[in-house]
C-alpha cells in the first residue's frame, strides 16, 4: 500500500454502519453515576475501522447517516481530518447523531449506555446510499448494529449486495453490544442472518461464546461458526493473540504485550490493519506464512491501540506498527 503525497494508492475498503459519539469518564474504574466528567470521543466500529485503514496509509471510505447537527458535522469532519472519503455520509434533520457513554472500568475493559431513540444512523434508507462509491471497493466491511432496526437494516443489506455483485470481499465483525437489542436472542439470530454471506469474519472470544452457545474459546466451537464460502474466521483473543481458520490451515498468533489503558478500537485497529494488507493481495488468505505475518501485524495495531484512552486518537501509523514490531 503506497503514499503518494499524502494520497494513499491501492484498492477502496469502504466501512459501512454506525459513527457516534462515545462519553468517556475522566476517571477510570468508576460507574458512570460516579464518574465525575466526560471527555467526547468519536467512536463508532465501521468509522473506527475506516480511520486506522487510513492511518496505515490504506484507501477508506465511509458510508453511514449522521444527525445535520454540531456532532454530526464534527464527525464527518474528522473522517475527512484522517483521509477518509465520506462521499458515502448522508446528514439526516429530524435525528441526532447517536451518543454512547461508556465506562472504562479498573481492568480497562468498557461497560455501555447508548442514546438512540432513534439516532439519525437508524434512519438511512436504501435510496440514500452512494452505489457507486459501494461499485467502486475491493474491501466492503460492516457489523451488525445497523441490522437492528429499519429502515437501516434494509439499506445493510441493500449495500452488501451491490458490493458483492461488484465483486468486492465482504469483511463482517458483528461487534455485539448487547443493550442495543431488544433480547439476546434476537441479537443472535439476526447477526447470524447474514453470517453465510461473509467471506472474512472476525469476532472476539466474548462473541464466540454468545453466538455458539458455548463456554469453550477451542476449535471445536469457533468451527461451528464456519460456512462453505467463508475464506477466513478470525477469533481476537485480548492479550492472548488471536486464532485464525481457513479451509486448508489454522493456527494462533500471540499477541504483543503493553500496559492497557483502554481497550477501545483494539478490535477495529486489528481488522483494518488486516483488510490493508490483503485488500490488493487475497492470496495472502491461501498462504499460512503471509497470513502468520500480516495478523503479527494486526495483532501489534490491536496492542497499541489499548494503550491510549479513546479509539481514534490511538490507531496507528504504519510506521509506528514498524518501531513498535522491532521494539519487542
Amino acid at each position: 500500500m503506497a503514499v503518494t503525497n499524502g494520497v494513499s494508492s491501492g484498492g477502496l475498503i469502504l466501512s459501512f454502519g454506525e459513527m457516534l459519539i462515545d462519553f468517556v469518564p475522566t476517571v477510570s474504574g468508576v460507574s458512570l453515576a460516579e464518574a465525575p466528567g466526560f471527555l467526547k470521543a468519536p467512536g463508532g466500529a465501521p468509522a473506527n475501522v475506516a480511520i486506522a485503514v487510513a492511518r496505515l496509509g490504506g484507501k477508506a471510505a465511509f458510508s453511514g447517516k449522521l444527525g445535520d447537527d454540531e456532532f454530526g458535522l464534527m464527525l464527518a469532519g474528522i473522517l475527512k481530518e484522517n483521509g477518509v472519503n465520506g462521499d458515502g455520509i448522508t446528514f439526516d434533520k429530524g435525528a441526532r447523531t447517536a451518543l454512547a457513554f461508556v465506562t472504562l472500568r479498573a481492568d480497562g475493559e468498557r461497560e455501555f449506555m447508548f442514546y438512540r431513540n432513534p439516532s439519525a444512523d437508524m434512519l438511512l434508507t436504501p435510496g440514500e446510499l452512494n452505489l457507486d462509491l459501494i461499485r467502486s471497493a475491493k474491501v466492503f466491511h460492516y457489523g451488525s448494529i445497523s441490522l437492528i432496526v429499519e429502515p437501516c437494516r434494509s439499506a445493510h443489506l441493500k449495500a452488501m449486495e451491490v458490493a458483492k455483485e461488484a465483486g468486492a470481499l465482504l469483511s463482517y465483525d458483528p461487534n455485539l453490544r448487547l443493550p442495543l437489542w431488544p433480547s439476546a436472542d434476537e441479537a443472535r439470530k439476526q447477526i447470524k442472518s447474514i453470517w453465510n454471506k461473509a467471506e472474512l469474519i472476525k469476532v472476539s472470544d466474548n462473541e464466540l461464546e454468545f453466538l455458539t452457545g458455548s463456554n469453550k474459546i477451542d476449535d471445536e466451537s469457533a468451527m461451528s461458526l464456519w460456512h462453505p464460502g467463508l475464506k477466513l474466521l478470525l477469533v481476537t483473543l485480548g492479550e492472548k493473540g488471536c486464532k485464525y481458520y481457513t479451509k486448508n490451515f489454522r493456527g494462533s498468533v500471540d499477541a504483543f504485550h503493553v500496559k492497557a489503558v483502554d481497550t477501545t478500537g483494539a478490535g477495529d485497529s486489528f481488522i483494518g490493519a488486516l483488510l490493508c494488507k490483503i485488500v490488493d493481495d487475497r492470496s495472502v488468505l491461501e498462504d499460512e506464512a503471509k497470513l502468520r505475518e500480516v495478523l503479527k501485524f494486526a495483532n501489534a495495531c490491536g496492542a497499541i491501540t489499548t494503550t491510549k484512552k479513546g479509539a481514534i486518537p490511538a490507531l496507528p501509523t504504519e510506521s509506528e506498527v514498524l518501531t513498535f514490531i522491532k521494539g519487542q
